[in-house]
């Protein structure tokens, strides 16, 4: 669980956007209150309140703040936490895992490397066949339902 390496991109790995860096300002401007609390300053929404927590719709999660392309809902899984649960994220996604040592545990934190937005956490109880469990708040996320010319495709 580090940093996922940088792969070459491909049809089937997620675009590779700059870096984007915004002012304080700017970020409160664009998102919610509830998203700016979440994914800038690290915050956590409660359980099953999230948009996302209970869906089933196919499709893309995105970074909420950049709209990165980070996981598919075919790696959701119910987890019973009350938040979006995945097994993996897409290939070459781009994620920085970042060691947590906030509220007296040790977790390890997932951020978007695009605009380091806050995303949640991964922890090792997930299903196979990864074995891991990305915790991720729904505000954190945007979701890009599927369409029918999706399924004639694996790319995104």
């Amino acid at each position: 669980m580090s940093d996922q390496p940088e792969t070459p991109e491909s049809p089937q790995t997620p675009e590779k956007p700059e870096k984007i860096v915004k002012t304080e300002s700017e970020w409160r401007t664009q998102l919610t209150p509830e998203q700016y609390r979440v994914a800038r300053t690290a915050g956590t929404e409660r359980a099953f309140t999230g948009e996302f927590w209970d869906t089933k719709t196919a499709g893309t999660y995105r970074c909420v703040c950049c709209e990165t392309a980070i996981f598919r809902s075919d790696a959701k899984f119910d987890s019973g936490c009350g938040w979006p649960s995945f097994f993996e994220p897409l290939e070459g996604a781009r994620l920085r895992e970042i060691q947590d040592r906030s509220l007296g545990m040790l977790r390890t934190e997932v951020t978007c490397r695009t605009c380091d937005a806050h995303l949640g956490h991964v922890f090792t109880d997930g299903p196979p066949p990864t074995g891991l469990r990305y915790c991720i708040n729904s505000v954190s996320l945007s979701l890009d339902p599927a369409t029918d010319s999706d399924s004639d495709s694996d790319s995104d």
